[in-house]
């Protein structure tokens, strides 16, 4: 049975909280700062299932699957941002992780009134985006009950692709909805009713997780170096060269030099270790399927 929305852990009143207006700046900080230790408890609690989703996951993407994040509001936002930072830091396709929010882009910075409650308009931006069983569908929802989520999943699983549920509410229909449930349960916000506190801040922990650990999986993470960055303002090209360095020995000169000629960090540092040319470095690394560590071990 369908929970009224005061029965929802996230829309009910933080007892430590209810004089919130009334504490000093300072006591209030505090408060504020204990609410993020509760949030980063409750992800504490589902570590094993947030594994369980990476290597699921990483499976499906080394196969040629997809990854796609669907939310509305904050939710949607999240997954947006976390999806988006994908090829800036892994060099991945801008079609490996994707994030849909309800009521599209403009949705990222003005609410679209109502598009949320729409389990068809879930339905209908997974088909725009080509959605196949080969592909993951994560629906993240704070309250465990948004309708575009619902429909999304319900849409993906009916034709067998994987399905996450993220929620931060337990035994909610997001959860049921899944193959597999991420449930942090956060509990009441502090500001009541608020889930882009506590559960907005889980939720970005989850997805921190499972997007970082998938990458780690597929190789595009040598040690602790995000060797697959991709080098395209001065930041991430000082970025590149300073891991290149660090893995090969070269000064900070010849590294810049062999990251120009290499076009990449892997295939530079396989130049480096194997002796041989770009095209040669970049043989051997697809042949490892872009692990650089599988690389230079064959």
């Amino acid at each position: 049975m369908t929970k009224h929305l005061s029965e929802i852990s996230t829309e009910a009143r933080h007892a430590a909280s209810e004089r919130l207006d009334e504490l000093a700046t300072p006591e209030m900080v505090e408060l504020l700062h204990a609410g993020d230790g509760e949030a980063l408890a409750a992800v504490g609690r589902i570590l094993p299932q947030i594994a369980t989703a990476i290597d699921t996951i990483a499976a499906r993407l080394r196969a040629g699957g997809r990854l796609f994040y669907m939310g509305a509001g904050t939710s949607g936002r999240l997954g947006v941002l976390d999806a988006s930072e994908c090829p800036p830091t892994y060099n991945t396709p801008p079609e490996m992780v994707q994030g849909l929010i309800a009521g599209g882009d403009g949705a990222l910075r003005t609410s679209v009134e109502g598009a949320e409650d729409s389990a068809e308009m879930g339905r209908d931006d997974l088909k725009a985006r080509g959605f196949t069983a080969r592909d993951t569908l994560v629906g993240i929802a704070a309250s465990g009950r948004t309708p575009y989520v619902l429909g999304a999943m319900e849409y993906a699983r009916g034709m067998g692709a994987f399905t996450v549920g993220l929620s931060c509410v337990a035994e909610s229909p997001v959860a049921r909805a899944g193959d597999l449930a991420l449930t942090a349960v956060t509990g009441a916000e502090l500001v009541t009713g608020s889930t882009r506190m506590k559960a907005g801040t889980a939720t970005k922990l989850v997805l921190n997780m499972i997007s970082t650990g998938v990458m780690v999986r597929l190789g595009y993470v040598y040690g602790n170096l995000m060797v697959n960055v991709q080098p395209t303002n001065t930041k991430l090209r000082d970025r590149a060269a300073r891991i290149i360095a660090s893995l090969t020995g070269l000064d900070a000169k010849s590294a810049e030099a062999l990251l120009e000629e290499a076009g990449s960090v892997r295939v530079a540092v396989l130049m480096h270790r194997l002796g041989g040319n770009r095209a040669e470095a970049q043989a051997r690394l697809d042949a490892a399927r872009g692990s650089l560590r599988a690389a230079l071990r064959r």
